[in-house]
Formats: C-alpha cells, structure tokens, sequence
C-alpha cells in the first residue's frame, strides 16, 4: 500500500511544514522556502516500516478550501504543525476539532531550535483532549533534528494506530480489541486447558513473527506478567489475563506494533472486524467440479473435537458444542443439526455427525466451510499459506467418465419417492435408526465397505411435487426411486420419475421396494416393477424395510455408493451378484440430513 501524509498548518503563518518536507529530501536546512512543497512520494527501501510514502503539502495561499479537502480525501494521516507560541497552538487546536475522529493525528512542534524550552506541558492537554493524536513530536528543520523520527511516527501511525486498540481515559483496551485477542488466544490453546504451554506459546511466536522464543525469553516474559497481575501465569503457562496484559503493555510503551502484526496475522483488519480476503480465499471451482475436505482439513479438524470434547465420550454437549464454537461470531449449527447427523442416546453429535456436518458444507457450501475454518484458525495452525489449502476441488465427471475411475469421495444421491412410500425412514436408517428406536445404534456397526476405500455418501431427500423438479433435484451422482409395497398407487410416480427425467440420462438409478416387511401388493401401473427395471435394464428392485428391532442393514447404501462410483458400468454388471459381492469388500460409506433430508455418516474412530 501506499500511505498519503498531508501537512497541514494552522494558519498563513510561516511554521516550518515546507521547511520539513524539504530538510526530510536533501537532507539539509534549504536557503530559500516555497508557499508549498511539490509533491513527492518515499520509496519503500528507504522507509522504516517498507511502505511507499507519499507526502502532500498544503498551504492557504496557493490553495482553496475546496482543493484542501480534496487532499484530504486521500490521505491516511494529517500532520498538524505549529511552532510554540500559544496563538498557534489554539489554532492547532481548533484545526483538530475540524478534523478529529477521521484520520489519525500527529502533532508537530516545529522550530524547537528558537527556543529553550520544551512545550510538551502545553500539549499534554491536547493530546488527552483527543486520543485521536497518536503522537507529539518535536523537532527543527534548521537543525534537521527529529526529521527522520517525525517520518517515522507517521509511518507507525497510520499502520498501527492506537484509536481502535486502547482507550487512554480508560487505561485500557477497547472492548473490541479484548474481543479480538480473546479469540485469538483461545484459537492458540490447542489442548484448550485455559494456559499457553511453552509449546504453544512457542508456535504462536513463530506464527506471528517467524521466530520462537529462547527459554530465557519465555521465562523473562512471564516473570514480568508475575509481579504485574495476579493469575497471570498458572501451572508455568500464561493465562488469558496475562495474555491481555502484556498486549496492555506493549501499547503503553508504544508498541503497538507488536499487537497489530498479531491481529493482522490472525487475519483481522484495521477496524478489528476479520477481513473477507481472510474468511474468503480465491478458490477456483471449474463446472461439474466438487469440493471436499482433504486429509489435512479432516485432521485438523479431528483435534478441534478432540480439543473440546473434555469428557473422552466421543461426543460433544451442548456446552462443549457453545465452547468450540465461542471463537465465531454467531452459533453456526442450529438445533436442527441435532435431528441430521449422528447423535448418542442423550442427543448429543457425535464424532461422527460432527465430521458428516463439515462434509455435508463442504460439498454443498465451500465458502461458509472457508469461513467456518477461517474463524477456526485453520490457516494458523495448520501453518498454511490459507484456509483453501484445506480444500480438494475434484476433477470434472466427464474425465471420470472417459477414465472410467474417479478420485471423488464424496457422492450425493437424490431420494425419490411418493408421500408415504418409506423415504424418511429409508434416510433414517442410514443412520442407524429404525423405527423402534429412533436413536443412534453402536457406532462400531454404523459402516459398510465398497473396494477399501473410504468413502461418504449424501443423502438428499426430493420434495414430491413432480412437476417442479429444479436443477438441484436432479444433479447427483445416483438416483434412488423409493416405492412402497403395501401401496397400489406408490410404483407409479416413480415410473414417471424416471422416464420423464433420467431414462435418457448417465445417472444410475436404483429401485427400492420399501416396507419390505408388509404385505406385497400388485402395482397399479402397465408392468410390475421388475418387469420396468428388466425394460431399462436398471438393476432388479431391492427390497427394504426398518422396522425391524435390529440395526437395519446397510448393503443397500454400498451399493448406491457403488453405482455412484462407477456410472459408467453398463446396467447388465449392475445387475451381477458377482459385481455387488466385489464390492462389499473394504470400505466405510458415511451418512447426513439436512432441510432436504441430507445424510452424511462419518466412520468411526
């Protein structure tokens, strides 16, 4: 970035602002002094903190008011000059009433050559007056002394200004700035025991300014949180408090540099809010691509639960569930996630459904996945260049198809079915629940296998209203068709289904016979439902039921996995018990629902 000063003076008097600008260039006290210095811009080489500075004149003689605001427009900090004489000052003053609250201020006490005295007894006042004046400085351009400094402290000003992080009445900081660091501790408590270990204070040091801290340094740090703040250092780890202590420190003593390389780092912007190109990477998505999580995102977060699930039950409270989430700004996961993914006796997510509800965002939202890892800090501690690298995009279906292999692991299936034909309880059932017992089974029985490789299989639930049937009903990766037994009336509407929209399509279809356990009655359509199957060379139909007292099988689930997997196998293999028996044999299909009866079950640990 490049960063504007406009120096401004309190009136036609001749106070040294040109002389400054000058000096600061050549180096030297100049012989003859223009109204106004042409504007010239620093390069960054040069500069302290390595930012192109461009340094704006301005002088009531040459220039209009209507030209002055202009300037103003632009420029990040106003230099306010004044030499010590009383009347200047109240003219400073009255300037910095026009001006405050909307950049940051420095004060400029110029031609401290002419006197013998400091005037700094009669700034304080001011600079009380306004926390918007991050610094006074003295200096003369005759003696080119503080030349360089002044250039310094606006440089510092503008890139780490106090205003937003402490309140100088208060002797404190600001609400949001607690807020900000609060989060950025909690995120760097990675066993979340409520103290940074060495470890931890060691990986946030090196995160922050790429360098650990010496053993010596660690200590000397919280040896000096020990004698200012009781609490501060507990079990030889630095606590909350002392966390936010020392950051109090460091801007009392004009550091606020230190601070701010932390919050920028831990993506946060000037008004202390995290920044969108933070929570919102650039991630390019090609059409007929997906998103899922890679190995590396799974891992992470596997320590997140692990890190809050207090109790080792496999399975988060609500209090444990509030305490993960304390480091967003909204509780991201409703109530209704409770009754969509896996859940314990006492309905609580298990570690299961908390990895089926971070696959189900991520196929069909990556960005609020983004955002989600973002407020986690993904990117931090996973020490990646941003949370994007937590993301695999898959390659187009059409490669897959030309290949005949595909590299995906996740895979949506569209649930089709007439009112009452048996879909809820087909959903249900993926998750381990029947209709006796509408509660989550033993976790070691909730897998299935297809080729050894793990594998997650979505569920979605189409609304029955056939005659609107949106693109988002019919893009999937296989088609299941739910028809109940018992009714007459049910085969038909799945006929229709598919002849209308997916006869002539790539996408697998499968039949399902549901409430296998009531009696069979005939169909009341043009050729039973094997017969139809048989027509389209679709697998035969596969019977179904859940209301059974054990935990419903799963084979029917590989299987729609299996077709997902391999769309380009012809319907005659499909239809080989051979193909279904090679495909039983090594890997775990997970489940999720959700508003349109998402299933996502992941395996467990």
């Amino acid at each position: 970035s490049v960063f504007s000063f406009l120096f401004l003076p309190p009136s036609t008097a001749k106070v040294g602002k040109t002389s400054l600008i000058m000096s600061l260039v050549s180096e030297e006290f100049p012989d003859v002094v223009p109204y106004r210095a042409e504007e010239i811009t620093i390069p960054a080489d040069v500069t302290p903190e390595r930012v192109p500075t461009h340094i704006v004149d301005y002088s009531e003689a040459e220039q209009t008011d209507e030209q002055l605001f202009q300037e103003i427009s632009k420029v990040g900090l106003l230099c306010v000059n004044a030499m010590p004489r009383d009347t200047l000052l109240c003219k400073s003053r009255s300037l910095m009433c026009t001006f405050v609250c909307l950049f940051p201020l420095i004060l400029v006490g110029n031609k401290s050559d002419l006197v013998e005295h400091s005037s700094m007894e009669t700034i304080l006042p001011i600079m009380n007056q306004y926390s918007e004046i991050e610094t006074c400085v003295e200096c003369s351009a005759k003696n080119l002394k503080n030349i360089s400094e002044l250039f310094y402290y606006a440089q510092k000003a503008v890139l780490h200004p106090t205003g937003p992080l402490y309140c100088p009445e208060k002797k404190d900081m600001k609400p949001l700035c607690i807020k900000a660091l609060t989060r950025i501790f909690k995120v760097s408590d990675l066993d979340n025991d409520g103290i940074l270990n060495d470890n931890e204070l060691n990986l946030f040091q090196r995160t922050c300014f790429n360098t650990p801290l010496a053993p010596q340094a660690l200590e000397d740090v919280k040896n000096v949180v020990r004698k200012n703040i009781n609490d501060g250092v507990c079990d030889n780890g630095l606590t909350l408090k002392g966390f936010l202590f020392l950051h109090t420190l460091f801007i009392q003593r004009g550091r606020h540099e230190t601070t701010w390389t932390v919050l920028r780092r831990f993506g946060y912007d000037d008004d202390l809010e995290l920044h969108q190109d933070y929570l919102f990477p650039p991630l390019k998505i090609p059409p007929d691509c997906t998103t899922e999580l890679n190995h590396n995102a799974y891992l992470f977060l596997q320590s997140v639960f692990d890190k809050h699930d207090k109790d080792r039950d496999c399975a988060l409270s609500p209090e444990e569930l509030r305490d993960l989430f304390d480091v967003f700004p909204y509780m991201p996961w409703g109530p209704d996630v409770n009754n969509t993914v896996c859940t314990n006796d006492q309905g609580w997510i298990t570690y299961q459904g908390y990895l089926s509800q971070w696959t189900l965002t991520t196929y069909l939202d990556v960005q609020r996945c983004l955002e989600y890892l973002g407020y986690l800090g993904y990117s931090i501690i996973a020490e990646q260049e941003s949370q994007a690298a937590g993301i695999t995009v898959t390659r187009d279906k059409k490669i897959d198809l030309q290949k005949k292999q595909t590299q995906r692991s996740v895979f949506r299936c569209n649930v089709f079915g007439d009112i009452g034909s048996g879909k809820s309880g087909f959903l249900q059932a993926f998750l381990g629940r029947n209709l006796m017992v509408n509660t989550e089974t033993p976790t070691g029985k909730i897998t299935t296998y297809v080729y050894g490789q793990e594998k997650y299989l979505l569920l979605h639930e189409v609304f029955p209203d056939f005659d609107y049937l949106s693109d988002a009903d019919l893009a999937c990766d296989v088609v299941c068709l739910i028809y109940d037994v018992s009714n007459p009336h049910s085969f038909e509407y799945c006929a229709k289904v598919f002849k209308q929209y997916f006869m002539d399509s790539k996408v697998p279809c499968m039949m399902i016979s549901a409430k296998s356990d009531l009696p069979e009655i005939k169909q009341m359509y043009g050729c039973s439902p094997l017969d139809f199957c048989r027509k389209h060379k679709m697998p035969p139909p596969q019977s179904f039921t859940c209301n059974t007292a054990a935990v419903p099988s799963k084979d029917i689930y590989t299987k729609l996995t299996t077709m997902a997997m391999h769309p380009h196998v012809s319907q005659a293999d499909l239809k080989s018990s051979t193909f279904w028996l090679r495909a039983s044999v090594g890997a775990t299909v997970f489940a999720v629902l959700g508003f349109a009866m998402y299933r996502v079950l992941v395996k467990p640990r």
